[in-house]
């Protein structure tokens, strides 16, 4: 059973990141990258040192989520580029 719940609650992180990626694009630019990736590092790192593997497993999939969202944050830059996505006319360069 808890199989199951894990693999639904990576089911949700991932569905939450895309938006997240989306609009962090959309009003930071790819500048926030750092942001995931020091939030991917520390959930991952607090993945090794929670002992009860639920927990263990849901920090895991949501630092590698984060750190995923660095490549879909450069990939959101190029899709609004090609014009797929709205450009926010307000962002600074």
């Amino acid at each position: 059973m808890k199989g199951v719940v894990i693999g639904l609650v990576t089911f949700l992180i991932i569905g939450i990141f895309h938006p997240i990626v989306i609009k962090g694009e959309y009003y930071f630019g790819v500048k926030i990258w750092p942001i995931f990736a020091i939030l991917g590092l520390i959930f991952i790192a607090l993945g090794f040192y929670i002992e009860e593997i639920f927990w263990s497993a849901i920090l895991s999939v949501l630092g590698f989520t984060c750190l995923w969202s660095i490549l879909e944050l450069f990939e959101q830059r190029e899709r609004v580029r090609k014009g797929w996505f709205p450009k926010n006319p307000k962002k600074k360069k």
